[in-house]
């Protein structure tokens, strides 16, 4: 068995291009499916946040028919999203994997998170499992060495591409392009049909591009845990 640290948003608003909050958090399917997929192989997952802030949920994760099923799921994790560990006191080397769920909420803090960057180099340099989903992968925008290198640049991902968040993000109004950004560190983006389901896996670093991606991200990141 595993000890996954699932790292989430404890943003809820982000402030758009034109200076005005619009409300966010974490992607509640991206949350559910990871968390629920790494449980069910029998790993051990742990949530966590920026100065151990309850996470929000993003609204907008909450529409529609197919919500139910994820609202009941994230009732049952009410205790452990009361009370996540502070992301500050985790120790380099204390978990097999890092995950990161999407939503915008990574934009605001986890890309600039200097805890979060701290695990990240280290995960990356001991080749522990890094597993990222749809907007979690701005979170590796802190995992930046003293010496100024990027720990993942040249590492292939999936991420929400520019041509998502222009057709069904937050468009124009994005503060920026997470696709982009990483792009100009050196990462190598593989990108599928938006919309579509899909998984990168680069080694130990597994990332899916989107919430359609969620079931499949997860069956990778098990997958890949089981072959450690």
């Amino acid at each position: 068995m595993a000890q996954v640290l699932m790292v989430v948003t404890g943003a809820d608003s982000i402030t758009l291009a034109d200076g005005s909050a619009h409300a966010t958090g974490f992607w509640v399917e991206e949350l559910v499916e990871l968390h629920r997929g790494l449980t069910t192989a029998g790993h051990r997952v742990d949530i966590s946040t920026p100065n151990g802030v309850r996470p929000t949920a993003d609204p907008g994760s909450l529409e529609g028919e197919a919500s139910a099923d994820w609202r009941v799921y994230l009732a049952s994790l009410d205790d452990e999203l009361a009370r996540p560990r502070v992301l500050a006191d985790i120790r380099a080397g204390e978990y097999d994997a890092i995950v990161l769920p999407g939503g915008h909420g990574p934009m605001v803090d986890l890309a600039h998170d200097a805890d979060l960057g701290r695990l990240l180099v280290d995960a990356a340099d001991r080749d522990a499992v890094v597993g990222v989903l749809c907007h979690g992968p701005a979170g590796l925008l802190s995992a930046v060495r003293p010496d100024g290198t990027f720990a993942f640049a040249g590492r292939r991902i999936a991420v929400f591409t520019d041509d998502e968040e222009r057709q069904g993000g937050l468009g124009e109004s994005s503060p920026y392009l997470v696709e982009s950004s990483l792009r100009g560190l050196g990462v190598v983006v593989e990108p599928g049909e938006p919309w579509s389901s899909t998984v990168v896996a680069d080694g130990t670093l597994i990332s899916g591009q989107n919430p359609q991606s969620s079931l499949a991200t997860a069956a990778r990141l098990v997958q890949e845990l089981a072959e450690r």
